[in-house]
């Protein structure tokens, strides 16, 4: 007895009970499953997602003990703080060294005032040039007076100014601790990443978990992958994008029937997998492909299904 060709081996799963209902493949539906893992060691204090449950993208679903590293951020905000303590207000010192200047150059005006007068004193005779010497004098040491002044005043300014600069260049690293901190918090909130449906549960309320562990999986259900085989004679029939007819058992000889598109076609060719069940048929390569189908509800993951090209 010979044993049927792969095309022809497929057109008989498709006919199934229905003697005018021919298939191109057959599959099984999958989907693109996420496994949400843990960003954070602790304890589960909440975690609310449940098989079967269907959550939005970014829900929150559950929250990690994660009080030790608040108490760290605290300790470093405190220590910010503390610095400002440290740090020195120079205007109390820049202000007095500034009415002291105010005062000199006061009264270096009022010195260059009366040099101006002796002087025309001294041309009327009315001076001696001695007295004209002493106010030049008194004039000269005020100006030198000033000149320190506004040296002092410039020294201090950058003293203090270079003090501060010293203490307050420990805020920057402790400002990118608080930055790392809130984010190793933030990583405390389980937040589901892809709207979809969960498929399984890994973790309890209560239980301890850490960096990397499995706590759920997800997956988008509102649009499954039917994964089917065709052959290399069936390789050019069909291409990406490609609408197709995709079928499901709908009771006694009937289907049900829903729109498909080919979303990926294997570039490399494989051995026709174990479910068809002769060996000389299993020696055969063929190639994988993949049709996105709408779901309504009624499809499921691992259901069986068919497919027409035409």
């Amino acid at each position: 007895m010979k044993y049927l060709s792969l095309p022809v081996l497929f057109c008989c799963l498709a006919a199934c009970s229905s003697g005018d209902t021919a298939s191109d493949a057959s599959g099984n539906f999958e989907a693109d499953e996420v496994i949400v893992s843990a960003q954070q060691n602790g304890q589960l204090l909440s975690f609310t997602a449940k098989e079967g449950d269907t959550l939005a993208k970014d829900a929150i679903v559950g929250k990690i003990n994660v009080n030790g590293i608040s108490l760290q951020k605290e300790q470093a905000e405190a220590t910010i703080d503390a610095l400002k303590e440290k740090t020195t207000d120079p205007s109390p010192q820049l202000a007095l060294v500034r009415k002291q200047l105010a005062v000199q150059e006061a009264q270096l005006t009022q010195l260059v005032h009366e040099q101006q007068r002796t002087e025309n004193l001294v041309k009327a005779d009315a001076a001696t040039p001695k007295q004209l010497d002493d106010i030049n004098a008194a004039v000269d040491q005020m100006q030198k007076q000033i000149q320190a002044t506004r040296q002092q005043l410039t020294v201090s300014e950058t003293n203090i100014a270079n003090q501060n600069r010293s203490i307050l260049s420990e805020r920057s690293p402790l400002e990118k601790s608080l930055a790392r901190y809130d984010d190793e918090i933030s990583k405390g909130i389980i937040v589901n990443p892809v709207k979809g449906t969960v498929l399984a549960r890994y973790a309890l309320q209560g239980e301890m978990t850490v960096v990397g562990k499995a706590l759920y999986k997800i997956a988008d259900t509102d649009t499954l992958l039917l994964k089917a085989y065709i052959t290399g004679k069936q390789l050019p029939e069909i291409k990406l994008g490609q609408s197709v007819k995709v079928l499901i058992d709908a009771g006694d000889k009937a289907y049900k029937t829903y729109p498909g598109v080919i979303s990926y076609i294997s570039g490399k060719s494989e051995f026709t997998p174990k479910t068809i069940q002769t060996k000389e048929e299993r020696a055969n390569l063929v190639y994988a492909i993949k049709i996105r189908v709408p779901n309504d509800g009624y499809l499921k993951i691992g259901m069986f299904a068919l497919t027409q090209f035409h």
